[in-house]
């Protein structure tokens, strides 16, 4: 069976108690949107953003975008009528906050279930906290059970300053384990995974070299706050023309008859192993399907 890849390589936040801001999503170039009820809007503001993020998500036109909504935790006191109202609004997926062990994302889950979600609503989770640092591995793991949903997670990188009391430095060394740590949790997962936001959204610069080292990083994708940071975004996470190129010969060799046993052959005067071909495949799927989004 043939992998269906979903381009995930900008998750836009925007504020659910913005208006203007849920009505501007539809017209924006991203692959998702971050429709967002937690740390973007002010306790005072909480149940308007609520209700304008249903209405806005029930009313549709965000095409092919990817429309995610993040709830408050179910232990503030908003968090059980966001997951409702969430389940109700029909979104993609739900970006679970401060998610600290797989036992989080199991008890919401099972709320989902309770519900009567649609099968079809996926969880995303937020990697913020110390304890889900060294939680990761298992984190990721739910990712291989159906009935919890997990299909990406998101770094909070900001957060993870706070609470281990690290510092946000350029070129981000000190984050490097543990970004590395959430990578390797997601992949043996099966799952997606989404880079931190870039503070500095007026220093262009700064940002496209943390796209870069995301990408390099194994990223699939990175959180944004800022509209003019998507072109970027997408130029440092999309697979370029000569990779698709390239990965299109190889499968086209690998194809043939003669090489159906083969573990190895000679392309262009080049030694490849399957594994790139099936690395390419992943590629042209991602590129074909950034292409049909449009």
């Amino acid at each position: 069976m043939t992998a269906v890849f979903r381009p995930r390589r900008s998750a836009l936040y925007m504020p659910g108690s913005n208006a203007r801001a849920l009505e501007k999503a539809r017209t924006l170039d991203v692959d998702c949107l971050i429709l967002d009820l937690e740390d973007a809007v002010v306790p005072d503001a909480k149940a308007l953003a609520r209700t304008q993020i249903v209405d806005a998500v029930t009313a549709g036109g965000y095409g092919g975008r990817e429309v995610v909504i993040r709830i408050n935790g179910l232990d503030t006191p908003w968090g059980e009528d966001d997951l409702v109202a969430a389940v109700k609004a029909g979104p993609d997926a739900i970006l679970v906050p401060k998610v600290n062990t797989p036992a989080d994302l199991q008890r919401i889950a099972h709320k989902l279930s309770v519900c009567g979600a649609s099968p079809d609503l996926n969880l995303w989770a937020m990697m913020e906290t110390p304890e889900a640092m060294l939680n990761a591995g298992a984190i990721g793991a739910c990712g291989k059970d159906p009935q919890v949903r997990l299909s990406c997670l998101v770094m909070g990188t900001n957060d993870l300053a706070k609470e281990t009391r690290a510092r946000l430095v350029p070129g981000r060394a000190v984050m490097v384990p543990w970004l590395m740590t959430c990578v390797a949790a997601a992949r043996a997962g099966g799952v997606d995974i989404l880079d931190g936001v870039y503070n500095a959204f007026q220093d262009e610069d700064g940002f496209v070299a943390e796209c870069a080292q995301g990408a390099e990083m194994g990223m699939d994708g990175k959180t944004l706050i800022h509209p003019k940071q998507i072109g970027p975004c997408h130029a440092a996470f999309s697979p370029s023309e000569e990779e698709v190129a390239w990965a299109r010969r190889i499968n086209a060799e690998f194809d043939k008859p003669e090489n159906a046993d083969k573990g190895a052959i000679q392309v262009d005067g080049k030694m490849v192993e399957r594994l790139h071909a099936e690395m390419g495949r992943r590629a042209i799927a991602i590129a074909d399907a950034i292409a049909a989004r449009g």
